[in-house]
């Protein structure tokens, strides 16, 4: 299974945010940190706020910082929400399948992909940034300051 950039990027901001030790970067530069677009960054912040798991102040002493709840949060859950509730092939559609009344192949792939998901579940942020990806993580950062 491939995950949706935005997917990615959300874990990875969460993980970033989770070493950031008392630090709070703003977008622009967890964007410059895991050398994404900051438009691409900024959707996936306002989305993780949506949900709680980032906390997101603007203006002079602002930038994000990892709630509780993002801490906790569930790696599976995260992706749940990031790749949305799709089949993992579309059998719908411009030209459906000719398949899809008899098709068992579909059945299947949604179970392995709850499966991936069920994998997932019991991984929390925390736990993914556990020693030694979290002293990696660091070595990426540039600091508040950018610098």
């Amino acid at each position: 299974m491939r995950l949706l950039r935005s997917t990615d990027l959300a874990l990875r901001v969460l993980m970033r945010l989770a070493v950031s030790a008392g630090a709070t970067p703003t977008t622009r530069q967890v964007a410059a940190d895991m050398e994404v677009p900051y438009t691409h960054a900024a959707k996936v912040v306002a989305e993780l706020q949506h949900l709680g798991l980032v906390d997101a102040r603007r203006g002079r002493g602002g930038g994000l910082a990892l709630t509780g709840r993002g801490r906790t949060a569930s790696v599976g859950a995260v992706v749940r929400v990031f790749e949305g509730d799709g089949d993992v092939v579309e059998c719908e559609g411009a030209t459906p399948c000719p398949l899809n009344s008899g098709c068992r192949l579909r059945g299947a792939l949604r179970r392995a992909q709850e499966a991936f998901f069920a994998a997932l579940d019991p991984v929390t942020v925390a736990d993914v940034v556990a020693d030694p990806t979290g002293p990696l993580l660091l070595g990426i950062s540039r600091g508040p300051q950018g610098g």
